[in-house]
């Protein structure tokens, strides 16, 4: 085992996972809840698809209760992307009525502009 620590500071640790593992965890952790809820019906004798019903019923209001914390990491990762998916819409739009996003090198390219096929028309 690596020792936390002595890791180097741009280390997968340092921040949270992405918006897609954390729904696919989410995701993972209900449907397992179902999963146990349903066995136990089944166990104590429950019909499978009442119990599947049942399970469904159930599981909703106890996984808000139960994966308190998933359900806030998973927020924090939807708020990311969607900052994140803000700036680039932003930036994009900048881009389309022609001035330069910050932070963004396309001045570089200042000398060369695209010419138009003459071949074609």
């Amino acid at each position: 085992m690596s020792n936390p620590a002595s890791e180097p500071p741009g280390t997968r640790r340092d921040h949270p996972p992405g918006l897609a593992a954390t729904v696919a965890l989410y995701t993972l952790a209900r449907l397992a809840l179902v999963a146990v809820i349903g066995g136990l019906l089944m166990f104590a004798g429950v019909p499978l698809l009442l119990a599947m019903l049942i399970a469904l019923i159930v599981a909703l209001p106890l996984s808000m209760f139960l994966f308190r914390g998933l359900r806030g990491r998973l927020d924090a990762a939807i708020a990311v992307a969607e900052e994140r998916r803000s700036a680039e819409r932003e930036a994009l739009r900048a881009r389309l009525r022609g001035e330069v996003a910050p932070g963004s090198d396309e001045g570089s390219d200042e000398g060369t502009e695209r010419q138009p096929d003459a071949g074609r028309g």
